[in-house]
């Protein structure tokens, strides 16, 4: 294994464009929303049980449609305007809220309210994500995605984690038909942001099929190009570990009788130290991945990813594990960069949605199986083993980077280039969405 030479992307200072930040700003406000239901969701739901298996059941079911829709969602974001699907989505997380927060205000509070709302809500979210994701290559080049993509994780970790944990905590304290109603017209807002993005994002279909013959062929480019397959079930494992961990730890650290013995709000601002790590790692990321190579800045993310999982398992000090989160934040923002920059530059553009979705599915569809692994062994282990397991088997990704060396990810990049410009009718569509966005934002 060689990971010595890498072909590191060029330095591309051209504007990002118009388009770009009013899909930043929107993006930015669509995480807000989501960082605060997130956290306010289970933070309700205590007040309804304090059985880890309902508690670490939210989880599963706010993630289970990334099993179970995500390849209907992939090719739906490459039948149809990604845009479109983006404001649809958003409108019905806000219309979810609004009617939870509704059924609060009569009265009507039931922790079954809580695991339908979020199984409607990881519908849209599923969705939403895919396409969001595809839609990048046609706001900015190809050449850019390093580091569109760093600027868009910089303000999605801010409000998602940063500003949305806190401010969910607060507003949870302040009362649950508040906590629901901010998201829903966060959710608002971000479509009216979104509304101002310019152009037609809607890629051609060369041979229109039915979905399952299109989701398919997405499948097999993605099982055919081995470095996203290994990246798919790498970021599977990862948040397969991650999601067992996290659907328990606000019974580790929320309330008076847990182990951290932190009230709602002291819970947000602890999750506020990933938010902090993430944001510097968003903006170091492209000039790290520079530096040392994509192969050992996913190995560091790796180690990062494992200190942030065990630590709670061996201090209930916040100050500690707030250390440890920091660190997993900076990490998992790193990874995430090299990872999507990497996936969006080999997919085709009409591939994209469908690739997306095969790989989310891999890679976030064992979040549920996550989740209830969580809840299982909170009850009958305890919540400090939890946190042993997870850590020690994020650790063992480091044994696949053998199949991830730069040279492997440097060839992965230049067959793709070889295929677009050896067959530049198929994927003239692709290159002239990239450039007329590019006239559009300008505009």
């Amino acid at each position: 294994m060689s990971n010595a030479t890498t072909t590191k992307p060029p330095r591309e200072r051209t504007p990002l464009g118009a388009n770009f930040w009013k899909l930043l700003t929107s993006s930015g406000l669509s995480n807000l929303a989501d960082g605060v239901f997130k956290l306010a969701l289970p933070l309700v739901a205590i007040r309804y049980t304090q059985e880890p298996v309902l508690i670490a059941g939210l989880s599963l079911v706010a993630s289970l449609p990334w099993l179970l829709f995500a390849l209907q969602a992939g090719a739906l974001a490459d039948r149809h305007d990604r845009r479109r699907i983006m404001l649809l989505a958003n409108i019905a997380r806000a219309v979810l809220l609004a009617a939870v927060a509704a059924s609060i205000a009569l009265g009507v509070e039931s922790i079954w309210v809580l695991y339908a709302v979020a199984l409607c809500v990881g519908t849209a979210e599923t969705l939403y994500d895919t396409s969001a994701q595809s839609i990048l290559p046609q706001i900015v080049g190809r050449t850019q995605l390093s580091r569109a993509n760093g600027r868009l994780y910089a303000v999605e970790m801010t409000a998602n984690q940063f500003v949305g944990p806190p401010l969910g905590g607060f507003l949870v304290a302040t009362g649950a038909l508040i906590a629901f109603s901010v998201p829903a017209g966060l959710w608002l807002v971000a479509v009216g942001m979104l509304f101002l993005v310019r152009g037609n994002f809607q890629v051609a279909r060369e041979n229109p099929a039915r979905m399952r013959s299109e989701i398919m062929e997405g499948l097999r480019f993605l099982w055919r190009t081995r470095v996203l397959r290994t990246l798919a079930f790498m970021t599977g494992l990862f948040n397969l570990t991650s999601s067992a961990a996290f659907a328990i730890f606000v019974l580790y650290a929320a309330g008076p009788k847990s182990a951290m013995g932190l009230t709602d709000a002291q819970v947000g601002i602890l999750f506020t130290t990933t938010a902090i790590g993430s944001l510097l790692g968003s903006f170091a990321a492209e000039h790290i991945e520079r530096a040392i190579g994509r192969a050992l800045s996913l190995s560091l993310s790796i180690v990062g990813g494992a200190v942030l999982l065990i630590t709670p398992a061996f201090t209930t000090n916040p100050f500690i594990i707030g250390g440890a989160f920091f660190i997993g934040g900076f990490t998992v923002v790193l990874w995430n960069v090299v990872a999507v920059s990497l996936r969006q530059r080999i997919t085709p553009d009409r591939l994209l949605g469908r690739v997306n979705s095969g790989y989310r599915l891999l890679a976030w569809g064992t979040m549920p199986l996550g989740a209830a692994i969580g809840g299982v062994l909170g009850q009958f282990l305890g919540l400090p083993p939890v946190f042993i397991i997870t850590g020690i088997g994020t650790l063992s990704l480091l044994l696949f980077m053998f199949r991830l060396t730069n040279a492997s990810m440097d060839a992965a990049e230049a067959e793709a280039a070889r295929t677009a410009s050896s067959d530049s009718t198929a994927t003239d569509s692709t290159a002239s969405d990239s450039r007329a966005s590019g006239t559009a934002e300008q505009a």
